[in-house]
């Protein structure tokens, strides 16, 4: 009977520890962002890039008991402890999933409340926390992402490149992520060319206000 117990208990570690890791399916249809993203973009962008990026995160960790059992936000708090190829696809896999989460079809506007509020106390309006957030993603060189942050009370819009994020190498909790933009080539090119500025204005279009107010810690 304790055999019996003890396979039981192991076979619901190995079915809890496969699921640590799970490519979430697209919350809404590739073509539901249009007229601003369009759907080959989304299409290519999901099922390609971010779905090779999980594909080689996998890879990366497969055999690894630490990295396997690890959450996504544990494992990037400890990220200098690991290998380059856990960083850039384990950077690509989350980011990527916070990405589709900050936007929504049809977009929407902030609801008043405490998000709304600090927004206009920290950066004088709406319209220049907007601008702000732009001109942080026309700045990135190369291949990056523009990220609204909550630290210590505190928003700030920060920059981070190729893959990486804000959670990298500091205690799990310090930053909250609020919103997230993919400012690579690969995710405006086949509709916008080289004018990521109007792709920036696009996307500020769909910005899932009300996940973001949700994910606010007042």
């Amino acid at each position: 009977m304790r055999i019996l117990v003890s396979i039981f208990a192991l076979m619901i570690f190995a079915g809890l520890n496969a699921q640590t890791h799970v490519f979430k399916p697209l919350p809404y249809a590739y073509d539901a962002l249009e007229p601003y993203i369009d759907a080959k973009t989304m299409e290519i962008h999901y099922s390609k890039h971010h779905q090779g990026y999980y594909d080689k995160f996998m890879a990366a960790i497969k055999g690894n008991s630490t990295l396997e059992s690890l959450s996504l936000p544990e494992i990037m708090a400890r990220m200098n402890e690991f290998p380059a190829a856990v960083r850039n696809n384990g950077g690509g896999y989350w980011n990527h999933e916070f990405f589709w989460e900050s936007m929504t079809p049809g977009g929407s506007t902030i609801p008043d409340g405490a998000l709304k509020n600090r927004i206009i106390t920290q950066f004088g309006s709406m319209e220049k926390f907007l601008e702000e957030f732009k001109n942080a993603g026309l700045s990135v060189f190369g291949s990056g992402w523009v990220w609204l942050i909550q630290e210590k009370g505190t928003l700030k819009i920060v920059t981070t490149p190729i893959q990486d994020n804000p959670l990298m190498n500091v205690p799990v909790g310090t930053v909250n992520p609020l919103l997230a933009i993919d400012v690579w080539e690969h995710a405006y090119y086949l509709k916008h060319q080289n004018k990521r500025a109007a792709y920036i204005d696009d996307f500020i279009k769909v910005i899932d206000w009300n996940a973001l107010s949700k994910r606010f810690d007042e």
